[in-house]
């Protein structure tokens, strides 16, 4: 029975598309191994995640990586909890979607002939403004 891919000789199956890690807690072994160590474990690791994801929906409205320090405190969560790594899966699968459509010739034609759009209409807005009032600042302008 043949156990190789179609990528070549040499190759097997399970060497073609990357392996995800397992599923579940990433404790130390002496840590899983007394119940009640591994629940203050579980707990530490939550109240961590938790602080990180409020500070991270705390920035969103403010200066900072909010996006970032949430998937970071998503991240801290997906070390103890499966629905933390589901998560995290998923979104990882999604922006690597969105990055491979971005890549794509169409789209980023698409993009640039929008951007240039959207510049033109900016700098023609820019134009109609200082040909009416001159180079004062909006809040400056007495009509």
């Amino acid at each position: 029975m043949n156990t190789q891919s179609n990528g070549g000789p040499g190759v097997a199956e399970e060497d073609a598309v990357p392996a995800e890690q397992p599923l579940g807690s990433r404790a130390p072994h002496f840590i899983k191994r007394s119940r009640p160590l591994h629940v203050s474990w579980q707990v530490g690791v939550f109240v961590v995640g938790l602080a990180v994801v409020v500070a991270g929906v705390i920035m969103l409205p403010l200066p900072g990586p909010g996006w970032l320090v949430i998937f970071g405190g998503m991240a801290i969560w997906a070390t103890e909890f499966v629905w933390a790594q589901l998560v995290l899966r998923w979104t990882k699968r999604k922006v690597t979607e969105a990055a491979q459509k971005a890549l794509d010739p169409k789209v980023r034609r698409r993009n640039i002939i929008l951007t240039t759009i959207g510049l033109v209409i900016i700098a023609a807005a820019l134009a109609v403004y200082v040909w009416k009032f001159g180079f004062a600042m909006p809040w400056n302008v007495s009509e």
